[in-house]
């Protein structure tokens, strides 16, 4: 399966490493990671996947694949700016959010109008989101919803 991952481009210590822990078991239970390609929860779900032998892919706004962050494998440049988050929710099966600011939400919203599952982890409140506390809760939703 692959699990597009969102959230903030800036976080605190706890949610990079709440990111990482997501890409880690992403990783860990054999699913790709699709992010936006940059830096914070971005950067830290692919270095958790990396960590695991996990396949990450960034979606990047820009038109220069070399501006991904190190962790991702491979690199799209679509250079449609903020167009670009249809893209990052349109290549997952499911979403998984931490954090989050307003690119985040847009996220949520295509998300949601896709008919993503959706888990939450300290991200914009609603409805259609499952809202956990960790990243097993995180992963273990969005396994159970895509069938």
């Amino acid at each position: 399966m692959r699990v597009s991952v969102i959230g903030g481009s800036t976080v605190t210590d706890e949610e990079y490493e709440q990111a990482r822990e997501v890409g880690q078991l992403l990783g860990e239970r054999g699913h790709e990671v699709v992010c936006g390609g940059f830096g914070g929860v971005m950067e830290a779900v692919c270095a958790g996947a990396r960590e695991t032998g996990g396949h990450t892919i960034g979606i990047l706004p820009n038109e220069d694949r070399a501006t991904a962050n190190e962790y991702v494998e491979t690199a799209i440049a679509t250079g449609i700016g903020n167009a670009r988050n249809v893209l990052v929710v349109l290549n997952g099966d499911a979403v998984i959010a931490v954090d989050g600011s307003t690119g985040t939400l847009s996220e949520l919203g295509h998300a949601l109008d896709m008919d993503r599952p959706v888990a939450g982890i300290g991200t914009h409140s609603l409805e259609g989101i499952e809202h956990v506390e960790t990243a097993d809760e995180a992963v273990d939703y969005v396994e159970s919803a895509v069938q």
